[in-house]
């Protein structure tokens, strides 16, 4: 579903990423774990397009994208979009929209789904992220967590092949961490594909299919979870994983 190749990504100098290559199947949970500063976000944000990059390509589906600025990067990029959603780690609502409009607001602009329609699969999802009860609210009348189940509503939404979560329990405390982190083992059991950057280690162990362990830049490990937490092979993932143990 989801193939990168050889991603290069630097700030002047310095080399972010170093040639990751990378495979995510249709409905793999894919989790990126990793000391900070390995570069785990930024490779999320170039699969949407939010970072470029300078060497490489990024397969969504049939679809590829190029480093090369130009029209044919835009119109990938444009499809690519169509198939990836994303849900950030600050939620990123509109703040004054209601709930429901925040999530109706891009199928009926972008799908082109009637408002009657737009509304009842809105309506739905907020249900299934148990948001239901607070459709006719504004974003910042609710908690952290409840935020994110409804960033989490907007973007399944627009029907994604994958969604990318960046980080999306850090600014959240421990309940409303565990509320999001129950959404998401929702959707990851009704076959909905993710790549999931965090530091929730319970979510990687018993939900993620693949575990990825990105260390300045590069891939150090990759594998199930049950290899990577039972059995690492690299030294640099058995020291991450001795120091997220300790957190």
């Amino acid at each position: 579903m989801i193939q990168l190749t050889g991603i290069i990504k630097r700030y002047q100098s310095h080399e972010v990423l170093r040639g990751v290559t990378l495979s995510v199947a249709a409905g793999e949970v894919c989790v990126l774990l990793g000391p900070s500063g390995g570069g785990k976000s930024t490779l999320l944000r170039t699969i949407n397009g939010l970072e470029t990059f300078d060497a490489g390509s990024i397969r969504v589906g049939e679809t590829t994208l190029h480093p090369a600025p130009g029209p044919d990067r835009d119109a990938a990029l444009q499809q690519i979009r169509q198939k990836v959603g994303m849900v950030f780690q600050q939620f990123n609502l509109f703040p004054h929209l209601t709930v429901l409009e925040n999530v109706t607001e891009a199928p009926m602009h972008v799908l082109g789904k009637s408002r009657d329609e737009a509304i009842a699969t809105a309506q739905a999802l907020l249900q299934r992220v148990g948001m239901g009860d607070k459709q006719h609210v504004r974003p910042t009348s609710l908690s952290g967590g409840q935020q994110q189940r409804v960033a989490i509503a907007r973007t399944l939404a627009m029907q994604p092949a994958a969604i990318l979560f960046d980080e999306p329990t850090s600014a959240l405390d421990p309940r409303t961490t565990a509320e999001v982190i129950a959404v998401m083992s929702d959707l990851a059991q009704s076959g909905q594909g993710m790549i999931v950057v965090t530091h929730a280690m319970s979510f990687a162990r018993t939900v993620a299919h693949q575990v990825h362990i990105l260390h300045a830049g590069q891939i150090a490990e990759s594998g199930p979870p049950e290899q990577v937490f039972g059995d690492p092979r690299e030294a640099i993932t058995r020291e991450f994983l001795s120091e997220a143990g300790k957190a």
